[in-house]
């Protein structure tokens, strides 16, 4: 079956889009795929001066979901200096029935062409630590964000601040519960694991530890939402808001495991503190039951039950 991407409306609609960007006509030389790196087919058509990345939405929401990182990719290349991806002309085109993001492709290094993460070197993964601690040095005054509401992957998430004010608060109601929720709605989360969830969340306040400072956030800090590109390390997929900083650092290890050099790269310009250790599988829950609700249906979704659970018995 052919790419989605290829289909010529797409590539037609990738054309005008890099044509308006450049000022005269662009051709496509080539097509990478880069769809095992995303929840979202996408790749890179190669051309000169720039190459250019596209990501494909068929749902009613793709055009939500990829505005909503667009604004991400503004916030934080105004409030951290955080190198982003440029996008082309406004950065989002419509193809038939399908929405596109397009940006010029990252000139990538240490893993280029869209490797995987084992393709990068000790330097890649220490620029990663680097950036991420830049975001955290970010403050905020609340926990959330007033501007815009995000996604996580395919997933509405809510970043509007809370009442009390408390990291614990924010957390329980705009990560841990709507998640729980959704996962328990999509019919694939055993009763059992719903339940223990719910105690969980009875028992945050003593979970969580102290409250940080809101720190700027990532959003979804998995290692593949960072390009090791020539000059250091450029986010991608951004869902930013003022949290926990550990909320970032319990993800980028989530699917895979990282160097070491990533963790003494952040440590650089921010010490990792002690209880993030026992803290980091806490974090991890809104992913878990995500990952249920969106794939719950599947060996990939299914494999996440196992690690929910180690989770649930360890902080209920």
């Amino acid at each position: 079956m052919p790419h989605p991407l290829l289909d010529p409306l797409v590539v037609q609609a990738v054309r005008q889009a890099a044509a308006e960007h450049r000022g005269r006509a662009w051709t496509p030389a080539g097509f990478t795929d880069l769809s095992h790196r995303a929840s979202h087919p996408c790749g890179i058509f190669s051309g000169t001066p720039f190459s250019v990345f596209a990501k494909l939405g068929r749902s009613p929401a793709a055009r939500a979901q990829f505005t909503a990182e667009l604004r991400g990719f503004r916030l934080i290349r105004a409030r951290a200096g955080v190198p982003v991806p440029v996008p082309l002309a406004g950065g989002i085109a419509a193809a038939g029935q399908v929405t596109l993001l397009l940006t010029e492709a990252l000139p990538e290094g240490g893993d280029r062409a869209g490797q995987a993460a084992d393709g990068r070197t000790a330097g890649d993964y220490a620029a990663i630590g680097r950036t991420l601690a830049g975001l955290h040095q970010v403050p905020g005054t609340a926990f959330g964000l007033t501007e815009f509401d995000g996604f996580f992957g395919p997933l509405p998430q809510s970043n509007q601040p809370v009442d009390s004010g408390s990291w614990a608060d924010f957390f329980a109601e705009r990560r841990l519960r709507p998640m729980l929720r959704l996962a328990a709605a999509s019919g694939h989360l055993p009763d059992e694991l719903s339940a223990g969830t719910e105690r969980v969340l009875a028992s945050l306040p003593a979970r969580c530890g102290p409250d940080p400072g809101p720190a700027l956030l990532h959003g979804d800090a998995q290692q593949n939402n960072f390009v090791a590109a020539a000059g250091g390390a450029v986010v991608i997929d951004v869902a930013p808001y003022y949290g926990h900083p550990e909320a970032d650092l319990a993800l980028v290890d989530v699917f895979s495991p990282v160097a070491p050099e990533l963790w003494r790269g952040y440590a650089q310009a921010a010490p990792l503190d002690p209880g993030f250790a026992g803290r980091r599988e806490l974090w991890r829950l809104p992913v878990y039951l995500a990952a249920v609700a969106v794939s719950g249906g599947s060996p990939f979704g299914r494999s996440f039950l196992p690690r929910l659970a180690a989770a649930v018995r360890r902080y209920r």
